[in-house]
């Protein structure tokens, strides 16, 4: 139970955690600091946002740490409804669940907002202040973390069960409760904004999974709320990441959670905790072995592995430390393809000063005249696009010196901006295992504006 006493007109006093940056005047070098600031919301104007808090997942021990914070979570969602606030759920892809429930039937006949955001029905992977930003960990591979054994024993379980082992999710956790005559669930983005509209909600919460995929960038998510008024929090004790410390930077699954947390803070929303409501500490995971976590600020510049790199710019401007390279070279960027694009004809990728190029859209061959495959085009969402690039025929102090191009009969997509690159050979960089929604990343993301 909370702590303190509230009353139905009364307000939460919230701390709000925040990053910003902090430049030093005498030796010129930044760094970033943290502070928290006092603010009081009041329920009746508040919303918590329950995001893909599903039955099953892919990944084991994303389900254990899942089920280890879900009680928690329950009784969050149950405070925070005693008070007054709007609650919604919203398990994508499990509607079908939900088609007879009295909380879905709720949230369709919401009534229409008489301003509808653009794209507020879909993905969001980058909004304005997150465009300068270093994505903070490597998900390309997909997250996953679990033991090669045991993940192939949860496979065989999963299919057992008559559930597609990539995508076994059917409904939200049973263990959230769902109140029937007050709550909400949709995954939709704009039936969420009708909500939200309806009922005067200014100050929305998120909790749910995974944060550097779904969380974020939803059409319920952290970005689309931030990017269109809200005021936005995320309950960082009650959320959790697809981060293999496998990959970049390779630290343990909880120190990647919290490098993820640092980017919100710092380029997206401010953060609470759960005790904010409950009282007692905030949450920490039986499996967080660390002795002593402490807010992560540090942006970690990657070695190896993918870097960022900006088309054009000299080797030496990258954070691999390049200073000439004479050999293959790998790009990759995520490409959003609007409707208006892909409809305008075919569609072409044009580069200049490439030799020897191949080029792979989501994973299939682009053919040798550039022509991209129409079978692989995603329509109104992002799209991996990964080069090749043999660089022999001139100074190695640069990468691709001129900007590749998307092209149509009536449209022009110039990729000038940063990429990821890496050095080396390895055709399984051509693609990676999930949609380029959920394993790229801000920097190297590219948008028509």
């Amino acid at each position: 139970m909370s702590d303190f006493s509230l009353g139905q007109e009364d307000s939460w006093p919230l701390r709000f955690r925040l990053q910003r940056p902090m430049r030093d005047a005498v030796s010129k070098s930044e760094r970033t600091v943290v502070e928290e600031v006092q603010k009081r919301w009041a329920p009746k104007d508040t919303a918590v946002i329950v995001c893909d808090v599903w039955d099953a997942h892919h990944c084991l021990n994303a389900v254990r740490r899942l089920e280890e914070f879900a009680p928690r979570m329950n009784e969050v969602l149950k405070e925070a409804r005693k008070h007054g606030a709007t609650i919604i759920h919203s398990p994508s892809d499990c509607m079908v669940a939900y088609e007879d429930h009295a909380a879905r039937k709720r949230a369709v006949s919401a009534p229409a907002a008489k301003i509808k955001p653009k794209d507020v029905e879909h993905w969001c992977s980058r909004i304005p202040s997150e465009e300068q930003a270093v994505y903070p960990i490597d998900q390309s591979d997909g997250g996953e973390d679990d033991d090669p054994a045991e993940h192939a024993e949860w496979a065989a379980k999963l299919k057992a069960m008559g559930r597609n082992p990539g995508m076994p999710w059917q409904s939200q956790s049973k263990l959230i409760e769902i109140d029937a005559d007050r709550d909400f669930i949709s995954d939709r983005g704009d039936e969420v904004w009708n909500v939200l509209e309806s009922r005067g909600i200014k100050n929305v919460i998120l909790v749910g999974v995974h944060l550097n995929m779904c969380v974020l960038g939803r059409p319920f998510g952290l970005r689309q709320m931030v990017r269109n008024g809200k005021n936005v929090a995320l309950m960082r004790d009650m959320t959790d990441c697809m981060y293999n410390p496998k990959r970049w930077p390779q630290v343990d699954h909880f120190t990647g959670n919290d490098l993820v947390i640092a980017h919100v803070e710092r380029f997206v929303c401010s953060t609470i905790t759960s005790d904010q409501l409950l009282g007692g500490e905030p949450f920490r995971s039986k499996y967080d072995q660390r002795e002593n976590p402490q807010s992560v600020t540090a942006t970690r510049k990657p070695q190896g592995n993918w870097s960022p790199i900006s088309i054009p710019s000299p080797w030496s401007s990258t954070a691999a430390g390049i200073t000439e390279h004479r050999g293959v070279a790998w790009y990759r960027c995520v490409v959003r393809l609007p409707k208006k694009v892909v409809h305008s004809g075919v569609l072409r990728l044009m580069y200049h000063d490439c030799e020897d190029t191949k080029g792979w859209l989501n994973g299939k061959p682009i053919s040798i005249e550039g022509i991209l495959p129409d079978d692989a085009v995603i329509m109104d969402d992002y799209n991996l696009l990964v080069l090749r690039v043999k660089h022999r025929n001139r100074p190695f102090t640069t990468g691709i010196t001129q900007p590749p191009s998307i092209v149509s009969p009536s449209e022009k997509l110039e990729l000038k901006g940063r990429w990821q690159f890496r050095i080396g050979d390895d055709n399984s960089w051509s693609n990676i295992p999930l949609p380029a929604k959920f394993g790229g990343s801000t920097d190297m993301l590219f948008e028509p504006h």
